[in-house]
């Protein structure tokens, strides 16, 4: 249990195995009792793909639990911030001691960004398996 990220939701949708659940994200702050009257607090809500063999014993409207991984959170750290800052930095210092050109670089090592999210486009699919997430019902 330690290993997993869980986020209560509201199932949206049915369509076959898959289901559409809402979850609302919250930043630490949004429980606070003075929110209201603070314009750092923040909630979001997003919608999450599931596919449950057992869709059909959910109804529209239940509320869910929604379960992830904690290895799938910091892949996706990996890959939406690290890899990228990775790739900035280190084409970066190479461009820079090639040509001894600073804007040329820097437009140069941001272009690398461009075929990167390219792959990470063509890839969805694949990304999408590894990034699957489980429901569970609330239990009342």
């Amino acid at each position: 249990m330690a290993n997993t990220i869980r986020h209560q939701g509201i199932v949206e949708s049915i369509n076959g195995s898959y289901l559409q659940v809402r979850i609302v994200q919250t930043s630490a702050c949004s429980s606070c009792s003075v929110k209201g009257h603070c314009t750092s607090a923040d909630t979001k809500e997003k919608m999450i793909d599931v596919t449950d063999i057992n869709a059909g014993a959910y109804q529209v409207g239940d509320r869910v639990w929604v379960i992830g991984e904690l290895s799938m959170g910091v892949m996706a750290i990996l890959f939406a911030f690290i890899f990228p800052f990775l790739i900035l930095i280190i084409s970066l210092f190479i461009f820079m001691a090639v040509w001894n050109d600073e804007l040329g670089s820097a437009l140069c090592s941001l272009a690398l960004l461009i075929p990167y999210y390219s792959i990470l486009w063509l890839n969805k699919s694949r990304m999408g398996k590894k990034f699957s997430f489980s429901i569970q019902p609330i239990s009342n």
